[in-house]
């Protein structure tokens, strides 16, 4: 009786482990959900970061979508860092327009459309 008690116990600790793994694995992602979520402020530039994630879930084979990721992530923190200096957030506009044509033609051959 005694073994088995010390069993339920193991394992009822095991379970509780793999829970709170669970729960900093989610608490990860949703950081990764809000970090992609981040406005710019800028309507034109947040319309085109949004385009852009969706065509690289939906359409960019997976062995390619990390690259894509990163490439977007650097450029949303970029943009983000920009809008808050005044003098260079006048520029945001013609800098999201630029970054949108020079990004349309190579994601254009998966098949996105902006």
């Amino acid at each position: 009786m005694r073994q088995a008690t010390s069993k339920a116990a193991a394992g009822s600790c095991a379970n509780h482990r793999q829970v709170l793994s669970l729960a900093a694995g989610a608490a990860l992602l949703a950081g990764v959900t809000t970090a992609h979520a981040q406005s710019t402020g800028i309507a034109s530039c947040d319309d085109f970061l949004t385009k852009y994630d969706a065509c690289v879930v939906s359409k960019v084979p997976e062995a390619q979508r990390a690259m894509y990721k990163t490439q977007i992530d650097q450029t949303r923190k970029a943009w983000v860092d920009m809008a808050k200096n005044p003098s260079t957030k006048a520029t945001m506009e013609a800098t999201c327009k630029q970054t949108l044509d020079a990004t349309k033609a190579s994601l254009t051959a998966y098949g996105c459309s902006f």
